[in-house]
């Protein structure tokens, strides 16, 4: 099966609305990172020591690549991803081979069906 991995680094309070999205756009499922920190063009502020910059989730997403890029433009679209810096970013990768997905077969088979 041909898939991709799609990795979305997104605000706390994004992370629902676009697992919704996702989902909705034919992903089977999701595996969510919490409290990732990163850093973008400009250092986070720190006030003695403590940052304070807010924390964001990373969004693991193996999906049938026939659909990969609908559901990649659908988490950038509900995560408004290219509203303003730092709002977050989102990209796919090819997997080469993957196990552990014979209960997820038939649902990622169905998924992509009509475009076979």
């Amino acid at each position: 099966m041909n898939l991709k991995l799609i990795i979305a680094l997104v605000d706390e309070e994004r992370t629902e609305g676009v697992l919704e999205a996702a989902r909705a756009a034919g992903a089977t499922g999701a595996t969510v990172i919490t409290r990732a920190r990163g850093e973008g063009l400009k250092p986070e502020k720190s006030f003695f020591g403590l940052e304070l910059s807010a924390q964001r989730d990373m969004l693991l997403f193996l999906v049938a690549a026939p659909r990969a890029r609908e559901i990649l433009e659908t988490i950038a679209k509900a995560g408004a991803l290219d509203s303003a810096p730092g709002a977050g970013i989102a990209f796919q990768l090819a997997i080469e081979d993957a196990v552990g997905l014979n209960t997820q077969q038939a649902a990622l088979l169905s998924a992509i069906e009509d475009r076979i």
